[in-house]
């Protein structure tokens, strides 16, 4: 396993992020390696690490002062062993190649998880949308899609949304692939409902979060009544977090961006959730204004110098990184479990670095990794692209119904995968065996391709 990693940094060197998820991985599937000798055999780790195909590409378009730009696209098409390559379109100026074939290696185990035939990809660019106009990223939409639409479709590849990628951006990609292939076909997710999208879809993420942590508690004889909860974040994820857990009685006091975060001690009810979600999906504006309508809330200001994020220092029960990738370092893990912290479910992918991992592992708190909590967006993704085959729509309790469903069989294939290999209660061991062993065996049985 360490030749395997060795390897790994010798072909691509600088991809810090993808060298900490497949690090991850390995020291969990050992194990499952150890019992199953011809997995080594087939070089399956070797293989799974591995892309299939990795497109890189240039987009050129205008903004509105005339001035051509050029930005990177990319799609990581990460491994089919199981179905078409799932995974969401990332538009920011942090993406690369190592951010992207990170999420694209997660993508796999997740969408495996699910139970629904989609094998794992990610993509995007670092094109930055914030403060550009409609038009601007319409333009940037339409010639990223000029190149995207050659290598994707609804039985190859299906991009969905994620940071940076909301409807705005779906649509103009959708309506470009359109054009461009004359046909109406269910190649991106997260469609509005008018034109092929599924109810739930937006909360999806959000509130299959919510449902895995109700069912670590309930593992406890536990419910979130009355639980105290920080979540980070303040995009689609963290919204949909804060009203599920909000629906099910818990109290949120924490939200951010990428400036700062507020901490509000009465507590985010829904009058206040439904004035973030206007200050963040219609006015685009900074958490931070939260405080000018309830003064009785306090921002704090980020510092990229600070050893830590205050955020996570607060007296809670629960904690929800619904921001980004390593957003939780050792003291902010140290802090939750100072502050009382017993249950930590990631909706962001990959947000607790190793050492925090470690700190929750070594503490017995109910720890849940993004790859299983947040695997409700890519699961109603699955349930839309189903709709679109079958030309219709189900109703909302239906597609709600279902991904309660899912993320019960996810918690409970967690549960047995861990328990198997005498890491009884281990939610991320049990997560990386179950995923592993499922897309291993399809590749198995594919041959060597």
């Amino acid at each position: 396993m360490n030749d395997i990693l060795r390897l790994i940094k010798e072909k691509d060197p600088g991809q810090k992020e993808f060298y900490q998820a497949v690090e991850e991985v390995v020291e969990t599937i050992r194990p499952v390696l150890d019992r199953n000798p011809e997995y080594r055999q087939a070089a399956v780790m070797e293989r799974i690490t591995e892309p299939e195909r990795v497109i890189l590409f240039r987009v050129p378009w205008v903004d509105d002062r005339g001035q051509v730009c050029v930005n990177r696209g990319f799609r990581i098409e990460m491994n089919s062993a199981i179905g078409p390559y799932k995974g969401g379109l990332r538009f920011h100026p942090s993406v690369n190649l190592s951010i992207l074939k990170f999420l694209a290696f997660e993508q796999v185990f997740k969408n495996a998880l699910t139970t629904l035939p989609m094998g794992g990809g990610k993509g995007g660019s670092d094109f930055d949308p914030k403060g550009k106009s409609d038009n601007e990223v319409m333009r940037f939409c339409q010639s990223f899609m000029a190149e995207l639409f050659r290598h994707i479709g609804p039985n190859t590849d299906v991009p969905a949304g994620d940071i940076g990628v909301g409807a705005r951006e779906i649509g103009y990609l959708f309506g470009m692939y359109k054009k461009l292939r004359n046909e109406f076909t269910g190649v991106l997710t997260g469609k509005s409902l008018n034109w092929g999208g599924s109810l739930i879809r937006p909360e999806a993420t959000g509130y299959g979060c919510v449902y895995f942590a109700a069912e670590m508690l309930a593992s406890k004889s536990q419910t979130l009544d009355s639980k105290v909860c920080l979540v980070s974040g303040s995009g689609n994820v963290a919204q949909f977090t804060s009203e599920k857990i909000l629906q099910l009685g818990g109290k949120v006091i924490t939200l951010s961006d990428s400036s700062g975060y507020i901490y509000d001690e009465e507590g985010i009810d829904e009058e206040k959730l439904t004035h973030i979600k206007r200050l963040k999906n219609v006015r685009r504006g900074r958490i931070k204004e939260y405080c000018e309508k309830y003064p009785g809330a306090v921002y704090t200001q980020g510092d990229p110098a600070r050893d830590h994020n205050p955020l996570w220092d607060h007296k809670a029960d629960c904690a929800f990184p619904c921001a980004t990738e390593n957003e939780i370092n050792g003291k902010d893990a140290q802090n939750l479990m100072k502050n009382g912290v017993t249950l930590v479910c990631e909706g962001a992918n990959m947000p607790s670095v190793p050492e925090a991992i470690n700190i929750f592992t070594d503490k017995k708190i109910l720890y849940a990794p993004g790859k299983a909590a947040n695997a409700g967006g890519v699961a109603v993704s699955g349930l839309e692209m189903s709709q679109n085959s079958m030309r219709l729509n189900w109703p909302r309790s239906e597609v709600d119904n279902r991904l309660k469903s899912i993320m019960k069989s996810i918690h409970k294939t967690c549960l047995d995968a861990a328990k198997e290999y005498n890491e009884a209660g281990n939610y991320m061991a049990g997560a990386n065996i179950a995923g592993f062993v499922k897309v291993v065996n399809a590749m198995l049985d594919q041959g060597v391709v």
